[in-house]
């Protein structure tokens, strides 16, 4: 019976930090979810190594410079879980202006940690997940998706787009 109510206590414990309401960033500070709560998300998982990622940066940097506009949030996800001073060099030299999670994100929105970069993941203004977009995207492709204007997604059992596009 202890050992019941010990493994609950833990599990909700673990539940309640997962949905807890900040999150680490790159550059030392904390952001609060709650923040963010009612506007859509980008996602882009990204590494040092993946060059169509490097060649993806300045669209994710236009995008995020364009939030007070559109509310969007753009976020990053380093792919190697590099962490703290090192990864803030990474940022300058790779001129990302955008804010880096330092914890990846996927538990929070249930998703497998993609297996292709770059990968970008679209979370909605109701907060579920809304896109997975495999390979390197534009400016104007994740508005697309933003303003539900991008092509149908495809069904669970389609094959993977294998050119970077929609998966």
């Amino acid at each position: 019976m202890f050992a019941a109510r010990a493994a609950w206590l833990a599990l909700t414990g673990l539940v309640a930090a997962c949905s807890a309401g900040s999150t680490p960033l790159a550059d030392g500070t904390r952001a609060d979810w709650s923040h963010w709560r009612g506007r859509p998300i980008v996602l882009n998982y990204w590494a040092e190594w993946c060059a169509p990622c490097r060649h993806e940066i300045p669209e994710l940097n236009a995008l995020h410079r364009e939030r007070a506009e559109t509310g969007t949030v753009v976020l990053g996800v380093n792919y190697d879980g590099i962490t703290g001073d090192r990864l803030t060099a990474l940022l300058d030299r790779m001129g990302i202006e955008f804010p880096v999670l330092v914890d990846d994100p996927m538990h929070r929105w249930d998703y497998a940690r993609p297996e292709v970069l770059p990968t970008t993941v679209i979370v909605g203004r109701d907060g579920a997940v809304q896109e997975i977009l495999v390979g390197p995207q534009t400016r104007d492709s994740i508005r697309a998706v933003l303003e539900g204007d991008g092509p149908d997604s495809r069904l669970p059992d389609s094959p993977p787009d294998t050119r970077g596009e929609r998966v």
